[in-house]
């Protein structure tokens, strides 16, 4: 059912001026209730009509005036069809905030995207990480960015986001940020996180995702050999800094830690297992879930070399580990002296120990899962695709079962 909507302009004589022209105000009326606001225009008291709710005569000033007025009362009633179109009630409140402009159910993408990343920042070290937050910030970054180059605005009304704007956003990071496909995904993935904050508040109604597909492409992890261990192992240098930087990469090969959790690890982490030895109690810096690790000889031995070292008993830690930019500076040296060619970073540690210290050695994948603190077996199967050594090692008690023919028997043809 419509509203009964009424438009009236009137000189508001209480307010004369001291020049004595009285402002005019325009009043709508919806369903018998009243809104009143100044027009921001001025005439003199003899010179308004009540009768005709206008000003009088044809002089220039009463042309303009009345133009003006003929055209606000025009918008008013657009802004009744507006609301129709919107599917918003058509009443006092909201035909008030449309003739002053404010349109309550205007929410902009930019000053969400903020506050989710002001609302991290304020929980990191709670439920995030700091490394969580820079990585929205990014994000934030390039979403203000694309706004300038596609759209010429620093924000944008989420309501406009549609499935145009999110492959817009992909060719902008592939083109001009010059993004591979993988790191592409992920500033989409954060963006379709500001999108479902704004869906569960009910702030749009159609997700803009619902017909695009991003994938990841499969990207071969690099990690260490046995025989690279080794070799790690064995090599002394001269400086202090490097052999520090070694031994703390190699007990991460030995435990699975990532560097935000090797730097937090402190004597409370360490307790005796079910089998009555030391084991790691530590929950993922980055996912907040639980990996219980028993120590390995080789760990052990390099957490006992460390345990007098100044920093680590000036700040309760095990293991006195520098900045995690200034450990994979100094990692690239040392591949260069081992004879490592690969690009050695910390996180390469992670995946050495998941391949050629568990998998390798006939650790089940769960229990491998479950030492690194994956919330799923899905993504510590990616470790298991690259290991061509474990199938054939696999594969090898199969070939012998049927090598000496205790699985078929082949009817040799007579001749």
């Amino acid at each position: 059912m419509n509203a009964k909507l009424s438009i009236l302009f009137y000189a508001k004589r209480a307010k004369t001026t001291t020049d004595g022209l009285v402002p005019i105000y325009i009043r709508v009326t919806v369903d018998g209730e009243r809104i009143e606001l100044s027009t921001k225009r001025y005439t003199h008291p003899d010179k308004w009509s009540v009768e005709g709710s206008c000003m009088k005569g044809y002089s220039g000033e009463a042309k303009s005036i009345n133009s003006f007025l003929d055209s606000l009362k025009a918008k008013v009633y657009d802004y009744q069809q507006q609301l129709i179109r919107e599917d918003e009630l058509v009443n006092a409140e909201n035909m008030r905030n449309k003739i002053l402009g404010i349109d309550k159910r205007s929410h902009m993408l930019i000053g969400i995207f903020q506050q989710h990343n002001d609302e991290i920042k304020a929980l990191i070290g709670k439920d995030y990480a700091a490394a969580t937050h820079v990585r929205y910030e990014t994000s934030l970054k390039h979403t203000e960015d694309f706004l300038k180059w596609k759209y010429k605005v620093s924000d944008l009304d989420i309501r406009k986001i549609d499935h145009e704007f999110i492959t817009s956003y992909e060719f902008y990071l592939k083109s001009v940020c010059n993004c591979c496909q993988n790191t592409t995904s992920k500033y989409i993935k954060n963006f379709g996180k500001i999108i479902r904050i704004c869906l569960a508040n009910g702030w749009i109604q159609k997700n803009p995702f619902i017909n695009y597909k991003s994938k990841m492409v499969e990207v071969e992890r690099a990690f260490l050999s046995m025989e690279e261990i080794e070799t790690m192992l064995n090599k002394v240098f001269v400086s202090d800094r490097l052999n520090l930087v070694k031994d703390i990469f190699l007990f991460s090969c030995f435990t699975g830690l990532a560097y935000a959790d090797v730097k937090k690890l402190s004597r409370k982490n360490i307790a005796i297992g079910v089998d009555g030895d030391r084991w790691i109690y530590i929950n993922r810096t980055k996912t907040d879930t639980r990996s219980n690790i028993p120590i390995l000889p080789i760990a052990s031995y390099l957490l006992e070399k460390y345990e007098d070292h100044p920093q680590v008993v000036n700040q309760e830690k095990l293991l006195p580990i520098l900045s995690n930019q200034k450990m994979n500076s100094y990692l690239k040296e040392i591949a260069d002296a081992c004879g490592i060619n690969k690009e050695l970073t910390f996180h390469i540690a992670r995946h050495t120990f998941a391949t050629t210290v568990t998998l390798s050695n006939g650790v089940p994948i769960e229990s491998v899962s479950k030492m690194l603190g994956h919330k799923n077996l899905k993504t510590t199967q990616h470790y298991a695709k690259i290991l061509d050594l474990k199938v054939s090692n696999d594969m090898q008690i199969l070939k012998e079962k049927f090598g000496n023919g205790t699985q078929l028997k082949i009817k040799q043809s007579a001749g």
